[in-house]
């Protein structure tokens, strides 16, 4: 087996929870002809039709892949099927995928890694120029840290479904006599599988459950957003070629790109012989996806993510940290805070006891900071990737409370075109849920006055469970009141991030150590990467033959 090291280390890495990353963050790490080939392939790819796909039986071709910075049409197409097609050539595809051996299915899937890990640099350039990250954050988003988690979701997979012995002699003593059987046991696939990727995310978030899928052998459709395509179009043209190469039906995985105005989403999901539904996305077509019948569903909602500042060591550098964490991609990311409980008695820092109008002050004098420093702005907040959103936060001063930082003019220094918008700051009164209860995905934070830290936690908990929380960011030096915050926020099944500073930030999850969501409030069902999310998609069978 060619890759047996490399999944022994992940599946060791996964037990042990500590920092390992198969694929290196820096671009440097990859060497400067990869570096210079990524961005020459990105820009021959421009305004021609994609043609690595193997899949046959197309229809068309289509494309409407927008950059947020040039606000140019990439001119990129993709070729079209029938959805009744995609699902026919999958159903004969899963008759061979699943009959794979499992160590085969591993050393496929982590070969494919390997050669994209090659294109990282185009899988940056096509990331940065459809969703709007900056170039470093599109190349460790896209590249490393997507298939770290996709090689997570394989090490898992193969653990679990090492989990049983295949076969056992089985005896039970009766007496003079004994019964004696002989035990196979296998899991089964559960079928086809869809993933549906976000526009923002197009790879971190489809990789993990095309692996988990394909590890635990379910062929996958996987259905882009139709405005980022290009990233994910790589890896599965990647796959499809080592199908080819090893002699398997290269419909094993199909790429399904559709149009705003000709989607076919609902048209893969609610069919029958989809089995399992990946999902990113809003909280709307989520709970549509969670109400189809007879699926597997995992999803990854909408969230209103929770900053609760009790007391601290050194406020300004709390200020600091948090002042990135709401700029990093203009707040685009599902980890983003977004609602900050400050008490109105204020803040005790170091034993000195800050008002909360220095508090806010300090908060909101961070932020400014740091969108109106040139040298960090465009590559903090990169560029807003849709007009919706854009439209949400440049009109986030008109849904009430109080603004206390317009969003500050910002400009790119290459892109005069670019849709930017840094934060905007509002600070509303505790009992104004109606204006914090619910995810303003982008550059939009809320500052909420609460009588004391109590009711802050009071209302972060209420937000995790009726409205759904990934992450919550906790900064308090008392241990009684830490201890409180973590149990009523894990019984929310929220994870706490506690105290916070320099450059690491509560957005963060390590591939390997730390489990994104939890599955367990309306933010989704799913984590990536706990066992269940690999268990799921197959069913362990027994067999029992009579061994006279």
């Amino acid at each position: 087996m060619k890759h047996q090291e490399i999944i022994n280390r992940a599946i060791k890495a996964v037990h042990e929870r500590t920092f390992y990353a198969q694929y290196p963050e820096h671009p440097k790490a990859y060497g400067d002809e990869l570096l210079t080939k990524g961005q020459t392939d990105y820009e021959a790819q421009i305004g021609k039709a994609f043609t690595e796909l193997l899949q046959t039986g197309e229809t068309g071709q289509i494309g409407e892949e927008n950059s947020p910075y040039s606000r140019e049409d990439l001119g990129i197409t993709y070729p079209t099927f029938a959805v009744e097609d995609l699902v026919n050539k999958a159903m004969t595809a899963q008759k061979t995928w699943r009959k794979i051996p499992i160590h085969q299915r591993a050393d496929i899937l982590v070969e494919a890694l390997e050669r994209s890990s090659k294109r990282f640099h185009e899988i940056a350039w096509a990331t940065h120029h459809t969703t709007g990250q900056s170039y470093v954050m599109s190349f460790q988003a896209s590249g490393p840290h997507a298939a770290d988690r996709a090689l997570e979701a394989i090490a898992l997979g193969y653990h679990e479904l090492g989990r049983f012995p295949e076969k056992v002699f089985w005896e039970k003593p009766l007496g003079r006599m004994s019964a004696k059987l002989e035990k196979t046991f296998k899991p089964i696939p559960k079928g086809i599988g869809l993933v549906i990727g976000c526009s923002t995310f197009p790879t971190w978030n489809t990789l993990p459950g095309l692996f988990a899928n394909l590890i635990t052998g379910n062929v996958t459709i996987v259905k882009p957003h139709p405005k980022s395509v290009y990233p994910i179009a790589i890896y599965v043209a990647e796959i499809q070629k080592l199908l080819a190469e090893n002699g398997l039906d290269i419909h094993t995985v199909q790429l399904a790109v559709d149009g705003s105005n000709q989607l076919i989403t609902k048209d893969l999901a609610e069919h029958p012989s989809i089995k399992i539904v990946d999902f990113t996305g809003s909280s709307e077509f989520g709970n549509y996806i969670e109400s189809l019948p007879n699926k597997t569903i995992f999803t990854e909602k909408s969230a209103v993510n929770s900053v609760i500042v009790d007391s601290a060591k050194n406020l300004r550098e709390i200020m600091r940290n948090l002042a990135f964490s709401v700029s990093l991609y203009s707040g685009q990311m599902c980890t983003a805070p977004q609602n900050f409980f400050i008490p109105a008695s204020g803040v005790l820092d170091d034993d000195e006891l800050i008002p909360y109008e220095t508090v806010v002050d300090l908060f909101r004098n961070e932020v400014a900071a740091l969108v109106l420093n040139p040298k960090m702005s465009a590559g903090t907040l990169g560029a807003i990737q849709s007009d919706a959103t854009l439209e949400r936060a440049q009109n986030a001063n008109k849904r009430g409370g109080t603004v206390i930082l317009p969003s500050p003019k910002v400009r790119h220094p290459y892109f005069a075109t670019a849709r930017l918008c840094a934060p905007t700051i509002i600070e509303v009164d505790a009992d104004q849920a109606d204006l914090y209860a619910q995810e303003l995905f982008g550059p939009i934070v809320l500052v909420v006055k609460t009588k004391n830290t109590e009711e802050s936690i009071e209302i972060a908990q209420k937000m995790a469970t009726e409205k759904g929380t990934l992450t919550c960011a906790a900064y308090c030096t008392d241990n009684t009141k830490t201890a409180t915050i973590i149990e009523v926020m894990n019984e929310a099944f929220v994870p706490v991030t506690l105290n916070l500073t320099g450059y690491f930030w509560v957005n963060q999850h390590a591939s390997f150590s730390d489990f994104h969501g939890t599955g367990g409030n309306p933010a989704g069902t799913a984590s990536y990467t706990d066992p269940q999310f690999v268990t799921k998609r197959f069913v362990w069978v027994g067999n029992r033959v009579s061994v006279v």
